[in-house]
């Protein structure tokens, strides 16, 4: 079939033609947002997941509804070699220039940027990769302590500030949270306390891999009280189809409910599988309806779509003694394995792998579901690392 008009995008943070199953939650976010704007009491949500199950198309996507509402939002995605000041401020300038323009937010915005302009000044010697545009000169003693808690705090009460007195709310959606460090962590669910306990209108939104709901109660005790944290778990049965259906539906193919039901079973309802088994099961079907042996066929292809791109990617990251670690455990299934079985078949103690295994957990390759419990972040990547190391070479 022709390929220009193929509806499946499998792509990191492409939305998909079809956002299916995801109703709740965005339900759940757009209730908290209509409820901090008016200054009720409201958690904070952090979205929980594995990778390819679509937290980043999600977020977005809540994003632009948030807008759509009048939220004033702003973005920021959490890479490992940057620091949450360094991501944050130039995303609140941007969101406080907006506000700025509200006549009667005006001077509580421009308040709000002359306190960012002390945060970054004050901070630029301990985090020095905060480049800031600077509209405004400090306020002496406002957000200017370079104490990243304290003037965290500052920061966000004056944000807040404004966009109470123009009616709205301030959104952070953070991607990759994850990748934070414990201490930039803290200062920002400190921050976000203060602001809760005065009624301020603003909320974060984040989302990333499962360890991130045990770093921020480590981080802060009362965290669990703070956020809310929904799982955001692969597609059920019906959603899957749904998300292959409709669109191939409205460009006017059909799909046979046996090419549906392998889809479902190939993917596992993971959202980013799914979009990759769409496209090439299209692009491999002669004719509507695309059918089961099309599915099969295109299988073949979009496994190795997946290793060159999806697995290949995060498997590059590894040092030798990493991807020995992940495919001992790959040797073990799809897991989770307790740390003691993956250290007996290395020949190793427990205790000598404990720093290759929390070097692969800041990686985001694996994390621990229970105490003493290993399992992989990225879904099927078992079964890659049997493909990309192969026989008993690699010990």
């Amino acid at each position: 079939m022709d390929p220009i008009i193929n509806p499946f995008a499998p792509g990191a943070g492409t939305p998909p033609p079809e956002l299916a199953g995801r109703e709740e939650v965005r339900e759940t976010v757009r209730v908290a947002l209509e409820r901090v704007r008016l200054g009720r009491p409201t958690k904070s949500i952090l979205m929980v997941g594995l990778r390819g199950v679509g937290k980043t198309v999600l977020l977005d996507r809540m994003m632009k509804d948030a807008q759509e509402a009048g939220i004033q939002a702003l973005r920021m995605e959490a890479p490992e070699d940057r620091s949450l000041p360094a991501i944050l401020a130039p995303q609140l300038r941007q969101a406080l220039l907006k506000l700025s323009r509200n006549e009667q937010a005006k001077e509580l915005a421009q308040r709000a940027l002359r306190a960012l302009a002390g945060f970054a000044k004050s901070l630029k010697v301990k985090y020095n990769d905060i480049e800031v545009g600077v509209d405004f000169e400090p306020e002496p003693g406002l957000a200017d302590n370079g104490d990243l808690e304290n003037d965290s705090q500052a920061l966000l009460e004056s944000a807040g500030e404004a966009a109470q007195k123009a009616g709205t709310a301030l959104a952070l959606f953070a991607d990759e949270l994850q990748y934070v460090k414990e201490e930039e962590l803290a200062a920002l669910i400190i921050a976000l306390h203060r602001t809760a306990q005065r009624s301020l209108p603003v909320v974060l939104v984040g989302a990333g891999l499962p360890q991130l709901r045990g770093r921020m109660g480590k981080a802060k005790s009362y965290a669990e009280r703070l956020f809310d944290f929904p799982d955001i778990s692969p597609l059920s049965p019906e959603a899957t189809k749904l998300a292959i259906a409709k669109p191939a539906k409205e460009q006017g193919v059909d799909v046979t409910s046996e090419a549906l039901e392998l889809i479902v079973q190939k993917t596992q309802g993971y959202p980013y599988f799914v979009q990759e088994w769409g496209k090439h099961s299209w692009d491999i079907a002669p004719a509507s309806p695309i059918r089961g042996v099309d599915v099969e066929n295109a299988s073949l292809t979009a496994i190795a779509a997946l290793d060159d791109s999806f697995f290949r990617v995060r498997f590059d990251r590894l040092t030798p003694v990493e991807k020995k670690y992940l495919r001992t455990m790959a040797g073990l299934g799809p897991g989770p394995h307790r740390s003691g079985d993956i250290a007996e078949k290395m020949g190793r103690e427990v205790t000598s792998l404990g720093p290759i295994r929390n070097q692969l957990i800041a990686k985001g390759m694996i994390w621990s579901p229970y105490h003493g419990d290993t399992a992989f972040t990225v879904p099927m990547f078992d079964e890659f690392m049997r493909r990309i190391m192969p026989g008993d070479d690699w010990k």
